[in-house]
């Protein structure tokens, strides 16, 4: 269940340890194991590691890196018997991960030969990039993009930032998509577009939430960097709302609605990610809503990921007008 977002097992007279294929949930967002009998440690995990004390609590045998939780002891040497369980476990898992790694060096081997070959033939090809999404056919997707975008034209574009521009993209799959194009390619000499490139493709990597933009991939390419996102019909607020007939629509339930929504969306960067992010820059135009007016938080290009030992100090950053009271007169997330 990778795309599970949140799951409440409280109350319901667990025991045992905690598998840790749920490490594995990618898309967890909310835990609540409290007042079962589980023990062990809890999973490796962003979700467990970020848990408030109140989902964990009512397990006296928890132990681990999260709130109220005391550090797992390390294990004593076992009796001979449960090594040759651990090796019966662990060889096949590995046996399992070498043939992983093995079959996906030929994979990238056999596609190098294939894409060098391609270029032998026609040099007019569009150069390969890295294409990171949720399959491999990243040279296929990019050339799709490239051709629903007619290469970038000015008519497929719903808006305009200093560092980037983002695109409407219909696939032959018939499915729409945002695309968040650079202005600078990457790698390039343009240090700011860089971090902010960066920034953005690990912050929405390493965060799912119904109220914060979905991430399906990215391409850093010498002749075209970007992003790739869900597209969300109704636009940006700012947009909604310097429109006489769009802002009537958006009654006072639906604004509730919003706030509602980026305040949960704020709340899960905030204290249930790790390391926390503070975004920086939450203001009307970087908050996107889709058919239903639910509200969903996007551009993370400035976003800061909090140190725990660090002082947190940082330059102004984000749009005059919106920024929080206590970062700008102290300078400190």
């Amino acid at each position: 269940m990778k795309s599970l977002e949140k799951m409440n097992l409280s109350h319901n007279n667990l025991s045992g340890s905690i598998p840790s294929c749920f490490e594995g949930m990618h898309g967890l967002s909310f835990i609540d194991i409290s007042y079962n009998e589980l023990q062990g440690p809890i999973p490796n995990s962003t979700t467990f590691r970020g848990a408030s004390v109140e989902a964990l609590k009512g397990n006296k045998g928890l132990c681990g890196s999260a709130k109220g939780l005391q550090p797992c002891k390390p294990l004593r040497q076992q009796k001979s018997n449960s090594g040759a369980k651990w090796f019966a476990i662990v060889f096949p898992l590995l046996e399992a991960l070498f043939v992983s790694i093995a079959l996906i060096s030929i994979f990238f081997i056999l596609r190098k030969q294939k894409s060098d070959s391609g270029d032998r033939q026609s040099n007019n090809q569009i150069p390969q990039g890295l294409l990171s999404i949720f399959n491999f056919k990243g040279k296929i997707l990019y050339d799709e993009i490239v051709k629903a975008t007619n290469d970038f034209d000015a008519k497929y574009c719903i808006g305009n930032g200093g560092h980037a521009s983002v695109y409407r993209a219909e696939l032959p799959s018939r499915e729409v998509v945002a695309v968040k194009k650079f202005h600078s390619p990457l790698p390039s000499d343009q240090t700011v577009d860089q971090k902010e490139f960066l920034t953005e493709v690990k912050a929405l990597t390493e965060t799912r939430h119904r109220n914060i933009v979905k991430f399906y991939g990215f391409c850093s390419h010498a002749r075209h960097s970007f992003l790739l996102c869900e597209f969300l019909e109704r636009g940006s607020l700012v947009a909604i709302l310097n429109t006489d007939a769009a802002a009537q629509e958006l009654g006072w339930s639906q604004r509730m609605s919003v706030i509602k929504g980026v305040a949960d969306a704020l709340s899960y960067l905030h204290h249930d990610c790790f390391p926390p992010i503070v975004h920086r820059d939450v203001s009307s135009k970087n908050l996107l809503l889709d058919l239903e007016y639910e509200a969903h938080v996007a551009d993370f290009g400035i976003a800061k990921f909090l140190k725990p030992d660090a002082s947190n100090w940082t330059e102004f950053a984000g749009t005059y007008g919106y920024v929080a009271p206590e970062l700008a007169y102290t300078m400190k997330c």
